[in-house]
């Protein structure tokens, strides 16, 4: 039935960073090698939590612990497909990433998900799922899903759709 929908935005409140996280376990779920998920919003918004969310529902095993990888810049993990989670804070200029092999990873066979992804700026790949973060209240995230690309509209509409018919949605 999700397929007969098809959003390019959506917009919805979480209440709680528990809730946050299991919205985005649920889109972990449903990635597909190849997907890139580029997160945005304020220092403290829950891009790192939301990464958690997609590791949960990618099957990372528990024993390893996401964190933001600001340092080290790109950390992978094994899961149901490979979970690569870059964090652009700290990074000058694309050219530094080029040195990293940051084509190879938004373009290859596992799922990316890229916090500060604006940093990219044209170089993003057309076809993604950006989402956006926003302070609501302490708990509270507005996030606004913005999908380009026909496979990003098709795991938008499918998350909106379990998302929306789910009974409990923490």
């Amino acid at each position: 039935m999700a397929d007969d929908i098809s959003y390019q935005t959506w917009t919805t409140l979480t209440s709680t960073p528990g809730e946050t996280e299991s919205l985005a376990e649920r889109l972990g779920r449903l990635l597909q090698p190849g997907d890139v998920i580029a997160l945005v919003g304020e220092l403290g918004s829950g891009k790192t939590l939301f990464s958690q969310g997609l590791a949960q529902g990618l099957e990372v095993p528990e024993s390893f612990y996401i964190t933001s990888p600001t340092f080290a810049i790109i950390n992978e993990y094994p899961g149901r497909i490979a979970f690569y989670h870059l964090d652009l804070y700290r990074v000058d200029s694309v050219a530094e990433l080029s040195e990293l092999g940051l084509e190879e990873i938004l373009y290859g066979q596992g799922a990316v998900a890229i916090e500060w992804a604006e940093r990219l700026g044209e170089n993003l790949p057309g076809e993604r799922l950006e989402v956006h973060l926003a302070f609501s209240d302490e708990s509270s995230r507005s996030l606004i899903f913005h999908a380009f690309g026909a496979n990003a509209k098709q795991r938008l509409a499918t998350l909106v759709f379990s998302y929306e018919s789910a009974d409990d949605k923490s």
